[in-house]
Parts: C-alpha cells; structure tokens; sequence
C-alpha cells in the first residue's frame, strides 16, 4: 500500500497573541481560583445550582449528557483523534510533525494532571448527585483535552493547504466549536465541575496549542528555510 502524500505546508499566522493572551488570562484564572476569590466562588456556586437542578428534574437530558461527557467528548476519544493524525503524518513521512502532534498531547495531560494535584480544588458536592469524578477540579480535564485536541487539527489541515475557507477546515473547526462548547457544558450541567474549571481547560488548551506552534515554526520550521 502506498504511502499517503500531503501538500506542500503553507505558512501559518503566528502564534504569539493566541499564546500570550490564552496564557495570561489562564494565569489570572488560576491565581483567582487558588485564593478563593469570593465573586469568582459566589459565580461558580449560582451556576452550579442551577444546572444542578435542571439536572436532577431531567432524568433523560441527564442521560444524554452523561453519554455525551464519558463516550463522545471523553478526553481519550479526544486523544483517539490525535493519535489517528499522528499515524497520517507518520505515514505520509512527516515523521518529526506526528512525534511533535503527539509529544503536545502527552505534554497537555501531563500539565492537566499536574495543575490538578497542584490547585487541588475540590469539585463540587451534592446529596443528590447526577455523575461522579475523580481527580480534583481544576483545570477541567474534558474542556482542555477537547480545545488541545482540536486546535491541533486545526493547524495541521492550515499548514497542508486546507484552512479557511476549505471544506475540510470548516468541517473540522464546526466540529470542535461543538465539542469544545458542548463538552464545557455538559460537565458543569452534571454538576462534576464549576464553570471556571472549564473555562480554565479551555484557555489552557489554546494555549499549548499557540506555543506548540509557535515553537515548532521558530525552530523546526525556521531550520530548513
């Protein structure tokens, strides 16, 4: 079998402003979460009260959004669709862009898991709870894998000729606008996390993903011109 060819790579925007705002904004998140800033917590606990509600009095929707938060959006669907962009490239023979693809997903679980143990947040507690979790709160594992994952993709079809404007770009960036969001959502609506936890593992995501672009173009890419 033959191995599958890829298009010339296209230069992509730079990555700086994604990188330096995701980060900054995930940093004061982060500080605002360890010192239990009150506004923040009030915030938090009003939104989980209410999604909580709607929760226990919709059995169905409920089940619905436990099947979509463990099977469809589950981080290691997520890290399947990776892992599939990875053997792409390697068999296209863009051997050093699928270690990189999956060396930046190993990183962002890694980084996930250590913010977690470091933060130490304590997810949110009920009598009548709908779902259960491990590990502790923050940064949101499901919302961050989700926006590492598919910002990857993204940047792969934009450096081979399909970005925007492509159907396969359009196809791709609608998918995990829906998967980003909807993951987000069903987490907090399960009442598993607080709103700023997803928040938190969406800005973290963005933010692997800039400066693994970043770096990549400044140093892989940077050599062979």
């Amino acid at each position: 079998m033959r191995s599958p060819t890829l298009p010339p790579p296209t230069r992509t925007p730079s990555a700086s402003a994604a990188a330096l705002g995701s980060g900054a904004l995930a940093g004061v998140l982060l500080v605002l979460v360890a010192v239990e800033w009150g506004p923040l917590v009030a915030f938090d606990r009003a939104v989980a009260d209410g999604l909580h509600d709607s929760a226990v009095r919709s059995p169905v929707l409920t089940r619905v959004n436990r099947v979509l938060s463990d099977w469809v959006w589950d981080p290691w669907t997520m890290r399947a669709l990776t892992a599939l962009a990875v053997v792409w490239l390697w068999r296209a023979r863009e051997r050093l862009l699928a270690v990189w693809t999956g060396a930046v997903s190993l990183f962002g679980a890694a980084l996930q898991q250590t913010l977690k143990t470091v933060v130490g947040r304590d997810r949110p507690q009920w009598r009548d709870p709908v779902d259960t979790a491990h590990f502790a709160a923050f940064p949101s594992g499901h919302a961050m894998t989700a926006a590492l994952t598919f910002g990857l993709l993204l940047w792969l079809l934009a450096r081979y000729g399909r970005g925007p404007g492509t159907r396969a770009w359009r196809g791709v960036a609608v998918a995990g606008a829906v998967s980003v969001a909807g993951v987000g959502l069903t987490r907090v609506y399960l009442g598993v996390h607080w709103a700023t936890d997803v928040l938190g593992g969406w800005l973290l995501g963005a933010c692997v993903v800039a400066v693994a672009v970043l770096a990549y173009e400044r140093t892989v890419l940077s050599r062979r011109r």
